[in-house]
């Protein structure tokens, strides 16, 4: 019995890739498109997987979960680097978290710095690092033995209120606005991160009680009839500051946000989407993403629809259109509830293996839609229904380049030099010259290698024409997948860090010997 429930098991994983398969192949991949997932710290959701081991395991779980997402096709990772108003990195602002060591507080042991770590490790692999923080949440809890004296919620009581049973910033206060921006602003200038990414956390989830902030709104109130708009403001302070913060310090890192999947009824607002949500954005979180993309204070949004197509009070299809037509020029990538797949069971949609491509099909084929981003990494690579394999054999079969934002840099780098392809019996080894500084200083972070049959044109749109993606400095590439005989048209472009890509080099022809 038990080889026949194996054997069952094996065949349904093998219809279930089958059928994912043929819902696919008949979409053509893009050449640009971003591909990330979240890695939770928070309950040790995702990383590390428990508390309190060792740096050494701490490590090797890590470069796992970098290696299997590298295989699947992601590009990047957004990582939660501080969760509950502690660090998951050296600092002297913040208190070492008590996700990563057991205790808050407690450094690791032997010391090393997780987010260094971490950041290498995913540039090493082409991944972007993007970190990201909680701005209000103090607490997971309010057991008063968990939280270290040092903590800020006992050394600066008057800046927190509790609610819901965790405690929380008081947003409305200067000096909390100005504590939050400092915090973040120390990483983006002590650490290579590609971007900074806040979640859907901003003023809490309402309770049944009202957010205690009547006193706060009576000090620093004035000149506000309404309460919510007040709100709205201590928000928009905070993501204003950052955004022009960021820029003035490192221009090249994006600033995203990943809102809750409504901004506004229509009911309530006729900018709204055609949603019946009874919790939105603007109303209850009193982060106004919208207004964000339209200010150009933010770089990138991550709606996250976590909801399936059709679903009465959200339809993905609806929201995804709204989203894509309130983007206001910036990036939507869509924030994917892997997490449900095979796992709810209020909907049978979410037990449908081909619901996930339906949803990743329907992406591509929005304009203004511009990649996915995965919750969480755990939830992928407990491949669901075959989500995994779908993109490792399907969707993310060939790579992808993170899509250019011309609002930060618009200049490519210039193409490579001497490009030559020399024949041995193991590979074609590749060879080139390292290109020249473009006008704004920037050389190649990366290079593209395009390979072609020869007699062919390279066509750089093509992504079926990228051989692979190289990373780091280094000016050569063995191609080992070269059939022994056959002849081959190279040619490699650079990419700088925001994705520009050269022009490309010279070709050259080459083969692998018999």
């Amino acid at each position: 019995m038990m080889h026949l429930s194996r054997a069952r098991a094996v065949l349904l994983s093998l219809l279930l890739f089958v059928l994912l398969s043929l819902s696919s192949t008949a979409q053509v991949a893009p050449k640009r498109e971003f591909r990330g997932v979240w890695i939770a710290t928070v309950a040790n959701i995702d990383w590390p997987s428990q508390q309190g081991l060792s740096p050494v395991t701490q490590m090797e779980e890590f470069r796992y979960i970098l290696d299997e997402h590298q295989k699947t096709g992601i590009n990047a990772v957004i990582v939660q680097v501080r969760p509950t108003t502690d660090a998951l990195y050296r600092s002297n602002k913040e208190l070492w978290s008590h996700w990563l060591s057991g205790k808050q507080g407690q450094a690791p042991n032997p010391p090393y710095d997780p987010l260094a770590f971490q950041i290498e490790e995913a540039h090493k692999r082409g991944m972007e690092f993007h970190a990201w923080f909680n701005p209000y949440r103090a607490t997971h809890d309010t057991i008063s033995e968990k939280i270290h004296k040092d903590h800020i919620t006992k050394t600066k009581p008057d800046w927190f209120i509790t609610y819901g049973g965790k405690k929380y910033f008081k947003p409305g206060l200067p000096e909390v606005q100005q504590y939050i921006v400092g915090v973040i602003m120390d990483v983006v200038r002590r650490y290579d991160v590609d971007a900074i990414h806040f979640d859907d956390y901003f003023y809490p989830y309402p309770t049944k009680d009202p957010f205690p902030d009547d006193e706060d709104f009576a000090n620093y109130g004035t000149g506000f009839t309404d309460k919510a708009d007040w709100r709205r403001h201590n928000v928009d302070v905070v993501i204003k500051a950052l955004s022009d913060s960021i820029k003035a310090e490192k221009p090249y890192v994006k600033f995203g946000i990943s809102p809750f999947a409504i901004w506004r009824n229509q009911s309530q607002d006729p900018r709204g989407s055609d949603t019946k949500g009874g919790i939105n954005n603007y109303d209850d979180l009193y982060a106004d993403v919208r207004g964000w993309m339209e200010k150009g204070w933010i770089d990138y949004n991550v709606p996250q629809l976590y909801f399936h197509i059709g679903y009465p009070v959200a339809d993905y299809a609806k929201m995804l259109n709204w989203w894509a037509k309130n983007s206001f020029g910036k990036h939507n990538y869509i924030g994917q509830g892997t997490y449900r797949v095979n796992t709810d069971a209020r909907f049978t949609e979410w037990h449908d293996p081909l619901e996930s491509g339906r949803q990743l099909r329907l992406n591509r084929s929005t304009e203004g839609v511009h990649g996915s981003v995965y919750f969480s990494s755990k939830s992928v690579m407990n491949n669901p229904l075959g989500v995994q394999d779908s993109l490792r054999q399907n969707f993310y079969r060939m790579p992808a380049l993170i899509p250019t934002m011309p609002w930060l840099d618009s200049i490519p780098p210039v193409a490579p030099k001497k490009v030559k392809a020399t024949a041995t019996k193991e590979c074609v080894a590749l060879t080139w010259q390292a290109p020249e500084k473009a006008s704004d200083g920037d050389t190649a972070r990366y290079y593209v290698i395009y390979r072609v049959p020869q007699g062919h044109l390279i066509n750089k749109e093509n992504p079926a024409h990228i051989l692979t993606l190289h990373y780091g400095q280094e000016t050569g590439y063995s191609d080992k997948t070269a059939k022994p005989g056959e002849r081959y048209t190279y040619a490699v472009a650079a990419v700088d860090r925001l994705h520009n890509e050269s022009p490309l080099s010279e070709t050259s022809n080459g083969r692998r010997k018999k």
